[in-house]
């Protein structure tokens, strides 16, 4: 029988180096729907919340989370779904176990964008 993983061994990886953030990609029509788009993904409580969670560099998997949270598992997949989706949490998978994880990127790029609104 295997060793059970910990949440922090499932995810994440390091992430790789990202480059500098300049003022061009940080402005325009491309900019602005990205910028819409991370807000629609930080526009419920319940998300903000989850972020909180795992921005304390603990990666969880999601009945962690539901255990702290006052809602479904289902509507906590679902949040998690939408946070990867827009690209600020990230997830890695082990058998049927799934960790999740803060994607520090994709925060510092939301970060980066609200500051020049």
């Amino acid at each position: 029988m295997a060793a059970k993983t910990s949440p922090n061994e499932l995810c994440c990886p390091p992430e790789p180096a990202q480059p500098e953030l300049s003022l061009q990609t940080l402005e325009g029509a491309e900019a602005d729907e990205e910028l819409a788009k991370l807000a629609k993904a930080i526009g419920h409580p319940a998300r903000v919340r989850i972020l909180r969670m795992l921005s304390r560099k603990e990666a969880r998997v999601c009945s962690q989370i539901v255990d702290e949270l006052p809602l479904a598992q289902s509507t906590v997949s679902e949040h998690l779904r939408i946070l990867k989706e827009a690209g600020l949490v990230r997830s890695t998978q082990d058998g049927l176990r799934v960790g999740y994880c803060i994607n520090f990127d994709g925060l510092r790029r939301l970060k980066a964008l609200v500051s020049i609104v």
